[in-house]
């Protein structure tokens, strides 16, 4: 079976977020970090980074997750029914976590969300795991968000804008939210959560890649000269949930790009009519339906 060696991957890593550090710096815009439990060793890799580089926590903003355990050990193969990660959302998964979650980053941390919170986890509607949350929030002041994935993201969300603490106020703070040219069926949901004032983060922009390989915004990026990457995340930036966009770039130079889309965003949030007609002719062009998306999804091999 394939396996990666550990070192070469934080050395990748490190060479990534180097480059991050550095962009931002000549930007003047915040470095965003995002783990999770799951993620191999992201919270040690990000935690051991900025520490060797002298960041201080209130220069870099690092969200992180719990619920899921990762356990294919670097194995990108695995046997027939073996799994790279357990999912896991009961209040004793997230006690353990948190700890785990403290020692490797703990003092960088701003947001703490649930990974992929489904109806089936019972994350939901689970009043111990929504106590230990809110406690989470007011003794270490890190916000809490939630993460969803699935044909059903926007109905998750919505039923997670629900739920209260003890004082009255929204649990949530924050929402990551799969959403890119290809599926966009969660828009209308997020644009209700943003004006209920959660902060709204988008993963998968690439669509896991799938983007770059679909003809219509290949074309949409010749007539527009710029790079399909920095167009499809352009096109989330533009829209009117204000998102958050991750950019999942695994290179320097795959960064370097997904960056230019913060230009060509503006250009297509502008005040002109033609920049409007364009944006949505894009986003009509390219959205597929839902569920075949996620049947797609499902059939992408582990990497």
């Amino acid at each position: 079976m394939q396996r990666r060696s550990v070192e070469s991957m934080q050395e990748k890593a490190n060479e990534v977020m180097d480059t991050l550090l550095n962009e931002s710096k000549e930007s003047d815009r915040m470095p965003w970090f995002d783990c999770a439990r799951s993620y191999g060793l992201s919270e040690m890799f990000v935690g051991e980074f900025l520490r060797s580089k002298g960041v201080k926590p209130d220069e870099v903003v690092v969200s992180t997750k719990w619920g899921y355990t990762y356990v294919a050990d670097w194995k990108i193969e695995l046997g027939a029914g073996e799994p790279h990660e357990v999912k896991d959302h009961s209040v004793g998964n997230f006690r353990k976590q948190i700890e785990e979650t403290k020692e490797h980053i703990g003092e960088y941390v701003n947001l703490y969300q649930v990974h992929s919170a489904t109806f089936e986890s019972g994350i939901l509607s689970d009043s111990q795991a929504h106590n230990a949350l809110a406690l989470c929030k007011k003794e270490d002041g890190w916000k809490i968000g939630l993460s969803v994935s699935g044909p059903h993201q926007g109905d998750i969300l919505r039923e997670a804008m629900k739920i209260k603490t003890s004082d009255g106020t929204r649990l949530f703070d924050s929402v990551q939210c799969t959403f890119n040219l290809l599926e966009q069926r969660p828009g209308k949901a997020l644009l209700e959560a943003h004006k209920e004032g959660m902060d709204i983060i988008i993963k998968e922009g690439m669509a896991n890649g799938r983007v770059l390989q679909n003809e219509r915004i290949q074309e949409f990026a010749r007539k527009s000269s710029c790079s399909a990457d920095s167009l499809a995340l352009a096109c989330i930036l533009a829209q009117p949930f204000e998102p958050r966009v991750l950019s999942g770039s695994v290179t320097s130079q795959q960064l370097s790009s997904n960056a230019n889309a913060l230009a060509i965003a503006q250009t297509l949030r502008g005040e002109g009519e033609s920049d409007k007609t364009n944006l949505y002719q894009i986003m009509k062009d390219c959205e597929m339906d839902s569920e075949q998306y996620w049947k797609d999804r499902s059939a992408l091999p582990w990497n």
